[in-house]
C-alpha cells in the first residue's frame, strides 16, 4: 500500500512513531506555503526560523532513508496551499492512502478534514504525540466544576505524571513557588551570555523577497541566533540547565533595559516546533536538579524548577485544553467591547515610554519578549487603553518566533486583554506604573515620571489605569478579586478622578505622541 503521509511546520517530532521504521512506500510532504506565510503578517524571523527548522527536519530524516517531497518557497510546481498540495502529491504517486497528525489550529484542522472528505482515497489520522494531554482532557477534568482554575488543573497533572513528587505529596512541601518568584535584578547574580549559533540567512531573506513574502522586523542576515536544528535545541536545554536554571524561578518576572533574555531558556519555539517535547524538556530539567542535589555543593533550589515546570506543564497544556474546549468561538470573544486601533509605534518602536520602547522594540528586533513583557508591559497598555483584541491578536500572533495560535490566541484574549470574560483569568492583567518600577529598571531613564498621574511628565500607565477602572466599573462590579481595587477608586476624590479621566483622554486620543 502507497501511503503519502503530511507534515506541517510545526510538527518536527523526529521521535514520532512514525519514523521507527523506514518504508519505502511512504512517502512524507512537507511545503513552505504562501497560505502559511500570508494568514497573518509574520516577523522576518518567525518566518525563517521555521523554514530552517523545516530544512533541517527533512535533512535529518531523509538521512535516515524516509522518503521526503519538500516543496521550497519558489518551486515552480508549488501551489502555495495545502488542498493543492496534497492532491498533486497523492495523484502523481498514485497513493492509496493519505494520513496526517493532527494538526494544533482550528483552522487547519477544519482544512485538513475538508481536504479529507475531497479525495477519493482512505484516510486516517495520528496523534503528534507531543503534549502530556489529549486535546479535550481539560475539558473533561472541570465538566461539572463551577469555575475552572489553573492551579487544580496543575495539581492534577503533577500526580498523573508523577512530576516534582513525593509520596503523593508535592517535593519541597508546597505545589507553587509563585511568590519566590517575583523578584527584581539588579545587576547581580550575573547573567551568563546566552547561546548562539550565528547562521548566515542571506539565502532565505533572498527566496522570501523574490517571492514578496510582507514580514516586518529586523534580521542580522549573517548572524540569525535562534536554535531550529534538533541538535541546537538540545545544546539550548543543556545550557539552561548547567548555567540559567539556578536563578530562572527567581527572576522569572524580573525585567532590564540591559537584558532581553535575563535567565529565561529560549525554548519555546523549540516546544512549540515539536523540535523538543515538553516531556524531555521537564525531565532533563529534573535529572539535572536531582544530580546537582545529590552534590554536597547543591546550587538550584526546588523554586527554580518549578517555577519552570508550572509554565510548561501547568499553563501550556492548561492553554492548549481551554482553546480546543472554546474555539472557534473563542476567536471572537470581545466581552469588554473595546475598539481602539494599535498605535503605529507598536510597528516601529518609536516612543518615549521607556518600558514599551525595551519591550516593543525588543519584540522587533528579536521576534522575542517574555512572558512578564509580553502580559505586564505590552498588554497591559493595549488593555488600558482599551485596544480591539483582533487587532491585539495580530500583532502577537505575528511578532513572536513562538507564536501559534493554541498558545498565542488564549495568552492574548484570554489572559492579557480578559477579551474572554474570564474564561482563562479570574480578574484582567492591568497596573499602574508602580508594578513596572517595582519588576524592573525600566522607570528609571524614563521620560515620564512613574509617581505622577497628572501633569505633563506623569507615566501614562496611572491615568490609564483609573480610567479603565472607571470605565469598566459596571462590568467587574460582581468580580470579587476586583473589590479591592474599585473600593481605591469609589474612595478617589470626584475632581481628582475628572481630572484623571481628563488626562486620560486626552493620551488616548494622541497615542502615537506619546
Amino acid at each position: 500500500m502507497k501511503i503519502v503521509r503530511l507534515i506541517l511546520g510545526d510538527q518536527l517530532n523526529q521521535n514520532h512513531s512514525w519514523f521507527k521504521n523506514v518504508d519505502d512506500d511512504i512517502t512524507y510532504i512537507m511545503a513552505e506555503m504562501r497560505q502559511e506565510t500570508d494568514y497573518v503578517k509574520h516577523h522576518i524571523q518567525k518566518v525563517i526560523a521555521f523554514f530552517l527548522a523545516m530544512r533541517s527536519f527533512k535533512e535529518d530524516l531523509s538521512a535516515k532513508g524516509h522518503n521526503f517531497i519538500y516543496l521550497k518557497l519558489n518551486d515552480n510546481n508549488n501551489p502555495q496551499n495545502l488542498k493543492d498540495i496534497i492532491s498533486m502529491v497523492v495523484n502523481d504517486s498514485n497513493a492509496d492512502k493519505f494520513e496526517y497528525q493532527l494538526p494544533d489550529e482550528y483552522r487547519l484542522d477544519e482544512q485538513l478534514r475538508d481536504i479529507c472528505n475531497s479525495l477519493a482515497i482512505a484516510t486516517s489520522f495520528a496523534d503528534t504525540e507531543h503534549f502530556y494531554t489529549t486535546r479535550f482532557e481539560l475539558q473533561d477534568f472541570y465538566k461539572g466544576k463551577k469555575q475552572m482554575v489553573m492551579e487544580s488543573f496543575y495539581r492534577m497533572m503533577r500526580k498523573k505524571h508523577q512530576i516534582l513528587m513525593s509520596n503523593d505529596q508535592p517535593e519541597g512541601g508546597k505545589w507553587n513557588f509563585d511568590h519566590s518568584n517575583r523578584n527584581k535584578w539588579k545587576g547581580q547574580p550575573s547573567i551568563p551570555k546566552e547561546t548562539e549559533f550565528k547562521k548566515n540567512v542571506e539565502e532565505i531573506i533572498e527566496e522570501l523577497t523574490k517571492a514578496n513574502v510582507k514580514t516586518f522586523g529586523q534580521v542580522e542576515a549573517k548572524l540569525f541566533i535562534w536554535p531550529v536544528t534538533r541538535k541546537e535545541c538540545l545544546e539550548t536545554l543543556t545550557y539552561f540547565c548547567n548555567h540559567l536554571l539556578p536563578h530562572f524561578g527567581d527572576y522569572q518576572d524580573a525585567m532590564h533595559e540591559d537584558q532581553k533574555f535575563l535567565f529565561h531558556s529560549r525554548l519555546s519555539f523549540a516546544m512549540n516546533s515539536k523540535i523538543l517535547s515538553p516531556k524531555e524538556v521537564i525531565n532533563t530539567v529534573i535529572v539535572h536538579f536531582n544530580n546537582n542535589n545529590n552534590n554536597n555543593n547543591s546550587t538550584i533550589q526546588i523554586s527554580q524548577v518549578e517555577g519552570f515546570v508550572r509554565q510548561i506543564l501547568g499553563w501550556r497544556e492548561y492553554m492548549r485544553g481551554i482553546y480546543w474546549k472554546e474555539m472557534p468561538d473563542y476567536k471572537y470573544l470581545n466581552s469588554l467591547e473595546n475598539k481602539n486601533k494599535l498605535p503605529d509605534f507598536f510597528w516601529t518602536g518609536k516612543t518615549n515610554m521607556n518600558c514599551l520602547k525595551h519591550a516593543i522594540g525588543q519584540s522587533l528586533d528579536n521576534s522575542y519578549a517574555h512572558h512578564i513583557q509580553r502580559l505586564m508591559i505590552i498588554g497591559n497598555f493595549a488593555l488600558l487603553t482599551q485596544m480591539d483584541p483582533d487587532e491585539v491578536d495580530r500583532w502577537y500572533l505575528g511578532v513572536y518566533i513562538d507564536a501559534i495560535e493554541w498558545v498565542e490566541i488564549t495568552n492574548t484574549r484570554g489572559m492579557s486583554q480578559f477579551a474572554d470574560g474570564g474564561i482563562v483569568a479570574t480578574k484582567p492583567y492591568v497596573s499602574s506604573a508602580n508594578y513596572i518600577n517595582k519588576m524592573s529598571n525600566y522607570c528609571t531613564n524614563c521620560t515620564y515620571s512613574h509617581t505622577k498621574k497628572l501633569g505633563e511628565k506623569a507615566c501614562p500607565f496611572n491615568s490609564l489605569y483609573w480610567n479603565f477602572l472607571a470605565d469598566k466599573k459596571e462590568h467587574f462590579k460582581d468580580n470579587q478579586r476586583m473589590n479591592m481595587m474599585l473600593a481605591l477608586l469609589n474612595k478617589m476624590d470626584g475632581n481628582t478622578l475628572a481630572d484623571i479621566q481628563l488626562k486620560a483622554n486626552d493620551i488616548l486620543n494622541n497615542l502615537d505622541t506619546l
